[in-house]
């Protein structure tokens, strides 16, 4: 459903037309710094105005309507609301008979008799994932890191249109735009300070955990750690990380810093592919539902040219969630 988590367990609501989104995180330690402020940084990374990203504009102020007190949580669920401010709903109001190729307008029509709300992309929109970089934000003073030590995230697009080039990066966006099409990314995940432990085997293996919620994040077509995929072409002798020291440290990190599900003291180490965004300018021949044929569909509104140019930070706020609800648990 709209929810996830155990001991760290968010609910996302709303839609990306709709009067607002938002996110309720229930378990939140008391007694943790948490401000308006807090949120900035990794909002801002979200935030449009890049080449390359939507022209719609959202101050995305985030409103804190529960569970803080004096600046710090209180132990009651955090409830944090954004207002959208600029839609224009009138772009979609075709759609429903004329469903976008490589959307959810088909599949939600039918789940929901017709009843869920197409604007923007509605509830599956990538205007959701606002509220889970929110949640990422309250994971991260969970998580740590104390003193220096702890897990600390970082993720960055390594990929994009196929080159691993950052220089070429803006003519391919470029490119793209003026053809109006997209193009897809690939974005490297790495978290430092990782301690030996965390983690299950089986169903609730640090992977599996990671996985489930960065499949979370809409247009993420696949997942892999370590040497991922490159895995099957290779050697156990290739594949294998000799350890080195007393520690547990590594000479190489093919497993992505996790074995048998739990984290080895190596840093966690994934890739995650973006697919290039579907609401494009081009026309494309789809089925029309109203007249029974196959039809140009040109679509209108403001969209990314590539959407994984601001899906790091919410690739990051994925991951600390995962470990925000592994660490209470124990």
């Amino acid at each position: 459903m709209n929810s996830f988590g155990r001991n760290f367990r968010l609910t996302i609501f709303g839609e990306s037309h709709g009067p607002a989104i938002g996110v309720v995180v229930d378990g939140v330690p008391a007694g943790i710094p948490l401000c308006v402020g807090d949120f900035e940084a990794d909002l801002a990374r979200r935030r449009s105005g890049a080449a390359g990203t939507t022209p719609r504009t959202e101050s995305d102020i985030p409103e804190i309507i529960s569970g803080t007190l004096d600046g710090h949580t209180t132990g009651a669920p955090v409830a944090i609301l954004f207002r959208n401010e600029n839609t224009r709903s009138g772009d979609y109001s075709h759609l429903a008979l004329h469903p976008r190729p490589g959307h959810a307008d088909r599949v939600a029509e039918v789940k929901f008799g017709g009843y869920n709300d197409l604007r923007g992309g509605g509830h599956f929109s990538g205007r959701l994932t606002l509220a889970l970089v929110a949640a990422g934000v309250v994971a991260k003073k969970i998580i740590g890191p104390t003193e220096g030590v702890g897990p600390q995230p970082r993720a960055e697009i390594v990929e994009l249109g196929g080159s691993r080039e950052a220089q070429e990066w803006p003519t391919i966006i470029a490119a793209a735009q003026a053809e109006g099409d997209s193009v897809g990314g690939v974005i490297e995940c790495r978290v430092e300070g990782m301690p030996v432990g965390v983690g299950e085997p089986f169903f609730d293996s640090l992977e599996s955990i990671i996985a489930h919620l960065t499949f979370a994040i809409p247009g993420v077509r696949g997942v892999e750690f370590g040497d991922g995929f490159g895995a099957a072409r290779m050697r156990g002798s290739e594949h294998n990380d000799p350890i080195v020291d007393s520690k547990g440290t590594t000479a190489t990190n093919g497993a992505g810093g996790i074995n048998g599900g739990i984290s080895n003291g190596n840093p966690v180490v994934f890739r995650v592919a973006v697919k290039p965004t579907s609401s494009i300018g081009r026309e494309q021949q789809t089925y029309n539902f109203a007249t029974q044929s196959i039809e140009p569909l040109t679509i209108g509104g403001r969209h990314d040219v590539c959407i994984a140019l601001r899906a790091a930070v919410v690739v990051e706020a994925e991951v600390a969630i995962a470990l925000a609800d592994l660490k209470l648990r124990a």
